[in-house]
């Protein structure tokens, strides 16, 4: 097998450093997942390897440097995400991912498209007046939609920002829960709570409540109400009924966005009752104003085991469905063989 040898310029021993990570832990995911070896030598990167995989090392190389000098932190999720698309051919959609600052959250910290699946879903948003975040656990689409929402609200294109989701509990009775109504709620609308806190600070989100800027309630406060000038979400869209769903898709005015988020594959609902989300995804994707973002498991930016056990639930769920066709078959098949015997019986019979 012949190898090739190519060599990158680094005129900043810092971005090699963040390259490399710590005690080269980012040069062995290279190498292990392209199968070539990486060396620094006199302000220089080698690769060494099969030509075209050098090559596609070599491009991946210089986006990740590309991303170092933005000011990206090189994680290793961040890592593995840019490693998965170069091998899958995608590489070159990956330069100028992050380049779009939406919003600077209480700590300092930016907040940014990490995935392809993401900046599509940003664009949506900002083009959109309807869109619908569907996909995985893990794939920011609560915490994006909320950093677009106090976007669109610092620079005056929504005078409010209303946030609901229905209060349906996964799987388990929480039975009677003590206090007032709104601390009766207040457990299901945490997931919301907590991407406000972090983007706006506890103060900031508190005040804004007080003036009314900002609500955070549950699904069925929106009936009989009409919102203009809106930033309006709905979390954990899968776990609304039909009637629900249309509900709430008739409540936003004029100069309102709307954005609707869920995974399919955890509905709460009680068994034979279809998904609200899952009938919208159907009845609307033929609306052109409105747009349908699916995200996949390659847009996961937790922990990259997170990733692995959406792939094997997803394994195992067509392992299933193939199960239940085959079965189903079968039947038929059988139906057909005793309908084809009654009749050659029948026929038998009549001579």
């Amino acid at each position: 097998m012949e190898t090739h040898e190519r060599r990158i310029t680094v005129d900043n021993l810092e971005i090699l450093y963040k390259l490399f990570g710590n005690l080269d832990e980012n040069l062995m995911r290279i190498e292990n997942a392209f199968k070539v070896k990486l060396a620094s030598r006199d302000g220089e990167i080698i690769i060494i390897g099969e030509d075209q995989t050098v090559h596609v090392v070599e491009k991946l190389i210089e986006v990740l440097m590309g991303a170092i000098k933005a000011g990206e932190v090189l994680d290793a999720q961040k890592l593995d995400y840019f490693i998965t698309m170069f091998r899958e051919g995608e590489g070159d959609k990956l330069p100028g991912l992050s380049d779009a600052i939406l919003v600077v959250t209480s700590k300092g910290k930016f907040v940014k498209p990490k995935t392809l699946g993401q900046q599509k879903y940003v664009k949506a948003i900002q083009k959109y007046d309807v869109t619908f975040g569907i996909g995985p656990a893990g794939t920011g689409k609560t915490y994006l939609a909320v950093a677009m929402a106090v976007k669109a609200f610092k620079n005056d294109e929504v005078s409010r920002i209303v946030i609901t989701r229905p209060a349906v509990e996964a799987g388990e009775s929480l039975g009677f829960l003590p206090g007032d109504l709104q601390m009766k709620v207040d457990p299901y609308l945490r997931p919301l709570y907590d991407a406000l806190y972090d983007i706006l600070g506890t103060e900031t989100y508190l005040k804004y409540k007080e003036r009314g800027l900002i609500e955070v309630a549950p699904l069925a406060y929106m009936r009989g109400r009409t919102l203009d000038n809106s930033f309006i979400i709905l979390d954990e869209a899968q776990n609304t009924t039909i009637e629900q769903m249309k509900m709430f898709l008739t409540r936003f005015g004029f100069g309102s966005k709307v954005v609707v988020n869920g995974d399919v594959t955890q509905i709460d609902l009680p068994f034979g009752k279809k998904s609200g989300l899952v009938h919208a995804a159907e009845v609307l994707r033929s609306v052109e104003e409105i747009s349908m973002v699916e995200f996949t498991d390659r847009d996961v930016v937790r922990h990259s085991l997170v990733r692995r056990i959406i792939q094997e639930y997803d394994k195992f769920e067509k392992r299933q469905q193939y199960k239940e066709i085959a079965k189903q078959e079968d039947k038929l098949e059988s139906k057909a063989k005793k309908n084809r015997q009654k009749q050659d019986g029948h026929n038998t019979g009549r001579r």
